[in-house]
């Protein structure tokens, strides 16, 4: 999977999710504890148990904060998942008027823009050469319903505690891990300095040169669900940030109420906030979306 595949997959993440909850936010800084130590089979094991059964559906009002280099936005969206199937989006930013929708597959995205009366329609290939980044359905619902975003159980990882939390990342030499820390936006590593430029630049050849993917999972120590991942492409200077601030029991699952996301790539730049209301897990679920005669290709 390339981080690159993250950027308009997760960006539609920023068309929807996560609400208020009256229980303590799961992202926000803890009080550092002493934590006993846990082995990388350990923790893997307790986030690949989250993922065994996700919910089939998936509905909720969202109201989103966005922050982009064209400016800052704040609208409301209805979200719909179907998993492994589709997500649906209607947005309305005032009066309940909806002035577009969007609909993402595992292979196609349909977009209607309401206000100038036009569409797009294709391919995810086709989406990465009009948008710049190919969408991915399965990053998407993992983000929307809160789980370890591109874990892969055959894969060997470094166990490690930070901030009184657990974390899981990729088993790379430690200065990949670092060099990844180091690009993102707020530096998590306790007590460090940031590498040297110079030493900056040479990690990333060498990593460019192996194609390097680097995953890094926070984990909560009492409910042992993740809490923030941090996706980094180092050949390609990608990278996403999703954190779960808040979490609320729906049906038996631990959802999201809070999402804080941000997206980079050379040139691109996006962040926002997630509010969701009215979750709901129960289906099946209607995924209107018809193409008006009237609507012309967009440009």
């Amino acid at each position: 999977m390339r981080a690159g595949q993250l950027f308009l997959g997760l960006s539609l993440v920023l068309l929807v999710s996560a609400c208020r909850s009256s229980k303590p936010a799961a992202g926000e800084t803890a009080r550092p504890r002493d934590l006993h130590p846990r082995s990388p089979a350990e923790l893997l094991a307790h986030l690949a148990d989250g993922t065994l059964h996700p919910p089939r559906y998936f509905s909720a009002k969202a109201d989103i904060a966005l922050q982009t280099p064209a400016g800052k936005r704040a609208f409301k969206a209805h979200v719909r998942l179907v998993r492994d199937s589709a997500a649906w989006f209607s947005v309305t930013p005032a009066l309940g008027i909806e002035v577009a929708r969007a609909m993402l597959t595992p292979d196609s995205l349909l977009v209607l823009d309401k206000i100038h009366d036009q569409y797009w329609a294709g391919d995810t290939a086709k989406a990465k050469a009009r948008f710049g980044i190919q969408p991915n359905l399965g990053l998407l619902q993992d983000a929307l319903l809160g789980l370890p975003i591109g874990l892969d159980t055959t894969e060997k990882y470094r166990a490690g505690r930070e901030d009184g939390q657990y974390t899981l990342a990729s088993r790379e030499r430690r200065k990949f891990i670092r060099a990844a820390e180091d690009m993102a936006v707020g530096d998590t590593l306790p007590n460090d300095k940031d590498m040297r430029e110079r030493r900056l630049e040479r990690t990333l050849r060498r990593a460019e040169r192996k194609e390097l993917m680097v995953y890094k999972y926070w984990i909560d120590p009492d409910s042992m669900v993740v809490n923030r991942v941090l996706i980094s492409e180092l050949a390609h200077d990608q990278q996403a940030d999703v954190r779960y601030i808040q979490r609320k029991t729906v049906d038996g699952h631990s959802i999201p109420t809070s999402v804080a996301l941000s997206l980079s790539a050379p040139g691109q730049t996006a962040s926002g906030t997630m509010l969701l209301d009215r979750v709901k897990l129960d289906g099946p679920l209607n995924l209107p979306f018809r193409i008006p005669e009237k609507f012309t290709p967009m440009d």
